[in-house]
């Protein structure tokens, strides 16, 4: 189906993107979920600031588009604040902001779904707020965020092809880098098509798994 240049060079060269797209996902969405979870409670807090400060972040993110934020990341900020910034962290950068502005969203959303009579009920009890936070609210929040947690885990992984526009080595850059000089370019992104669905259709079996491990439907 393939030649055998294709098999014994191109393929080599998509795994080691694929080191690379999985690095910058997975510490990427790791950090975003912090930021997410932080900015989320924010926006459900009677805190002005915090709100303020957390709906802005989300408003500026959510509007612009992940290539863009690649772009401002690595070539603007850098110039601005006079220091380097290697591809690689300003992709984890990129993936961080634009999926913890979305976490934040399912976060909150989450938070607004928990029956407000969990928390009276540990105020009848005599539990602290820590202890409702930690015992009767984030439980539940958490497994009716699962689904949307994992969907956006997956459209991360599928983000990190925009940032070739860095040069991050990621799958897409690698394919990009062999077909430029090949000019193969229907068996070279033939093979990453292929490569990306192999590795979506494992993370959302994954994902189906991890629902069905807290007997969750979508």
């Amino acid at each position: 189906m393939f030649s055998s240049q294709v098999m014994h060079t191109l393929v080599p060269l998509l795994f080691e993107g694929l080191k690379i797209t999985l690095l910058v996902a997975i510490t990427g969405i790791a950090i975003g979920f912090i930021i997410g979870c932080l900015s989320g409670f924010a926006l459900q807090s009677n805190n002005k600031f915090a709100k303020t400060i957390s709906g802005v972040y989300v408003w500026v993110i959510r509007g612009t588009p992940v290539i863009v934020q690649a772009l401002y990341v690595y070539f603007v900020l850098p110039k601005i604040f006079n220091f380097d910034l290697p591809s690689n962290i300003a992709g984890i950068i990129v993936i961080a902001i634009n999926s913890g502005a979305f976490i934040s969203e399912i976060v909150r959303g989450a938070l607004m779904g928990v029956d407000p009579g969990q928390r009276e009920a540990g105020l009848s009890l005599g539990m602290s707020n820590v202890h409702i936070l930690v015992h009767l609210v984030i439980p539940p929040a958490f497994r009716s965020a699962l689904p949307a947690l994992g969907n956006q885990f997956i459209m991360s992984v599928k983000d990190t092809s925009l940032l070739t526009v860095i040069v991050v080595k990621e799958m897409t850059q690698q394919a990009m880098n062999y077909a430029s000089i090949n000019f193969d370019y229907v068996n070279t992104y033939s093979v990453l098509a292929l490569f990306y669905l192999a590795l979506l259709s494992i993370l959302m079996l994954l994902q189906k798994y991890i629902e069905n491990k807290f007997n969750l439907k979508k």
